[in-house]
């Protein structure tokens, strides 16, 4: 019997006929061109576009319909920072006349179409003008993740070839007892532009007022803060009425009401056009550049922000707890938010230590949020503080109607735990929502929509533990390790996602000659079939609820941070003792998974196994950042393998987690397997080192 959940029909439809599914929500964006058609596909070259034909600007969608719509007054972004005591709030009006102004700072530097801007800044409010004015010229940004060491941002420099960097003076981190560390930015980005080929043509740098830092004109670097003061000044001079400047070339129109000034209208470019460049790790060690189209990318936000997190109005206020660096950031802090009119807050600080573990409900009951979307790792955190969840009821928190999960799989007792704590157990009054995505996907691919008309009971169905159901435009199908569809409900298998992707997916990857999305990254282990590989796998339960079970590749997912084993082994690399270097995840109760390492060692050279562990993790704290250091450390004469050289890193997984949860538990051992006595050798030492590392401290 056909399904009436309103989510499961719109789905049904998306994937039927998506040129009529897609078509009718297009239209609630503004199409300076209309396009031709909503989707070409060919299924002989596997090839889609969306949207072709179209242009449409993104800042205009964003925030100048507003303003013309007489909403100008309305809360666009509210900044809340915990780390400095600032907060700050940004109308749609003063949102408009700050991309104006440092877009035109840009444009003056002769950034336009195409172009690539690096943004490596912390959670301000310059950040998001950052990759708002980018946008406004039709340039592509490229957000790097401010943690991120400078061997990592280098690789993203040389690969994206940026016109302009922008930075900040420093990053701030909050510790416990109220303390802060105060991290210099602008080194970090000398040394990765020192070690990339691609040198930028400028570095602007944005002061804040916690450090101030000397500027070197030798290599080119500006200063933000007195850049924009300047054109602010020559406009105010130039200009005839409100934000008119006469001469400029560039289009405008009068806002509405006796004060209304002039607004800039940002150029329309084509639908197909790249908004922007996110990297993500792949499993050789070298970043991928996901490219985002302009139409798709803003029609499936405006589809997603509505329909799954029911944020539809400027009278809603989402709180997405990420960081700009990150596809969620770019998203759901910034994009989809603004598309509809609504306020989102831009938050810099952590889920405890910020002050507290109470951080999340004094933002929600301060600035009256609705929706919180957030990783399960911040929920571990906070219950690892707060065991009780107490901080909970020092606020008023019934704004809340939704908490959204994402960037790993969610353990079905924390979505029970904080579903009880915050709604009372009933999803009448508010629901915790987990979503599966990644950077590749822009959107997420499958959760439970909250936009979607309620059921005749007032609430949706969910089931903790599962990522929701399948979102439209997402075609998720199980498949055996040939590729066939897997029919039976419960049954594992690969999770791959048929063609075309919906409008928010990738369709390349940036300076990819070898066109990988078709090729080895995505369909190497179905190259013949019209399908894309996610590397996880799970099942489809009888409801029709997505399970995701594990990964199928060698990539960590650490706290919702994805990196690839190749990345994490070439940092080990550079130890002098270490003469093989292979990394399996380690199950980790806040983190989710976290890198455990198994080393080969020159054993000409003398080493301490404690010494070992914390040199090696200074190596990948310097080349990737902190958060890959390794768990453990163990010391092996040689690890199994096949007879045809391949290293079996599922064997040692599984050892890794046998030991960490104290199970006596033989792994199963392939006849490929050249030496059985290596695997004999690897538990040995794996079990030792938790028992040696885990036993209670006296």
């Amino acid at each position: 019997m056909p399904s009436s959940d309103p989510q499961d029909l719109a789905h049904a439809h998306s994937i039927s006929d998506p040129k009529s599914f897609w078509d009718s929500h297009a239209q609630k964006l503004h199409w300076e061109t209309p396009y031709t058609t909503p989707l070409i596909y060919s299924p002989s070259s596997s090839a889609w576009t969306w949207f072709p034909g179209g242009r449409i600007s993104t800042t205009y969608n964003l925030i100048t319909r507003h303003v013309l719509s007489g909403n100008g007054d309305a809360t666009a972004i509210i900044w809340d920072s915990p780390v400095t005591g600032s907060k700050q709030r940004i109308s749609y009006s003063k949102l408009q006349e700050e991309v104006e102004v440092f877009a035109a700072v840009l444009r003056e530097r002769g950034v336009g179409r195409g172009d690539r801007v690096l943004i490596y800044m912390p959670m301000i409010p310059e950040a998001t003008l950052a990759m708002l004015a980018a946008a406004h010229l039709g340039a592509i940004h490229c957000v790097v993740f401010g943690g991120f060491a400078p061997n990592e941002c280098a690789k993203r420099i040389e690969s994206a070839e940026p016109k302009i960097v922008l930075t900040a003076s420093c990053g701030i981190e909050g510790g416990t007892g109220g303390k802060r560390r105060v991290i210099p930015y602008l080194p970090l980005v000398r040394e990765a532009i020192e070690k990339s080929s691609w040198k930028p043509q400028n570095t602007i740098l944005f002061q804040r007022n916690e450090l101030f830092q000397n500027l070197d004109k030798s290599l080119r670097e500006l200063n933000w803060n007195q850049l924009v003061m300047s054109m602010r000044t020559r406009r105010g001079l130039a200009g005839v009425s409100g934000n008119t400047i006469p001469g400029d070339g560039l289009k405008r129109e009068k806002v509405p009401g006796e004060k209304g000034g002039y607004v800039e209208i940002g150029e329309a470019f084509p639908s197909e056009d790249p908004q922007y460049i996110i990297y993500t790790s792949g499993t050789t060690g070298k970043p991928k550049g996901v490219v985002r189209s302009i139409g798709g990318h803003l029609v499936g936000l405006q589809y997603t922000i509505e329909h799954l997190f029911d944020v539809k109005s400027r009278k809603d206020t989402i709180f997405c707890a990420s960081d700009l660096g990150w596809v969620v950031g770019h998203a759901y802090i910034l994009y989809s938010p603004l598309l509809v009119g609504a306020t989102t807050i831009l938050f810099e600080g952590k889920p405890i230590g910020t002050p507290d573990a109470a951080t999340f409900w004094r933002i929600v009951a301060e600035h009256k949020v609705n929706v919180i979307s957030t990783a399960p790792t911040a929920l571990r955190a906070i219950h690892r503080e707060d065991p009780h969840l107490d901080g909970i009821n020092k606020y008023d928190v019934s704004s809340l109607r939704s908490l959204f999960l994402a960037g790993e799989r969610s353990e079905a007792s924390i979505v029970e735990l904080f579903q009880q704590k915050l709604f009372g157990g009933n999803a009448g009054r508010g629901t915790v929502v987990d979503n599966w995505w990644s950077s590749e996907s822009g959107s997420p691919m499958s959760g439970v929509g909250l936009g979607y008309n309620r059921s005749s009971s007032g609430h949706p169905m969910i089931k903790p533990g599962s990522a929701g159901k399948p979102m439209p435009g997402w075609d998720i199908r199980i498949v055996d390790d040939k590729g066939v569809k897997i029919k039976k409900p419960g049954q594992m298998g690969n999770i791959v996602l048929g063609l075309p992707l919906a409008p928010t997916g990738l369709r390349s990857l940036w300076n990819d000659k070898d066109n990988h999305i078709h090729t080895k990254a995505y369909r190497a282990r179905f190259p013949n079939l019209p399908i894309i590989d996610t590397g996880d796998a799970g099942f489809i339960d009888a409801d029709g609820f997505l399970h995701i079970m594990s990964r199928t590749d060698d990539v960590i997912n650490v706290a919702a941070h994805r990196f690839s084993t190749g990345t994490i082994e070439e940092a080990m690399l550079e130890h002098p003792s270490v003469e093989e270097a292979y990394v399996v995840p380690c199950p980790d109760a806040i983190k989710g998974h976290v890198p455990f390492g198994v080393v080969v060692v020159d054993l000409s050279l003398p080493y301490v196994q404690a010494k070992l562990t914390k040199e090696i993790n200074e190596f990948i704290r310097k080349e990737i950042g902190p958060i890959a250091v390794l768990k453990g450390v163990v010391v092996v004469e040689r690890v199994p393998r096949t007879r045809s050289g391949k290293t079996m890193r599922r064997l040692m997984r599984e050892m890794v987690e046998n030991a960490y949860h104290g199970l006596d538990k033989k792994v199963e051992v392939p006849a490929t397997v050249e030496d059985v006595g290596s695997i004999e050798v690897v538990r040995e030492r794996v079990e030792v080192w938790f028992v040696e590392n885990t036993k209670p401290k006296l």
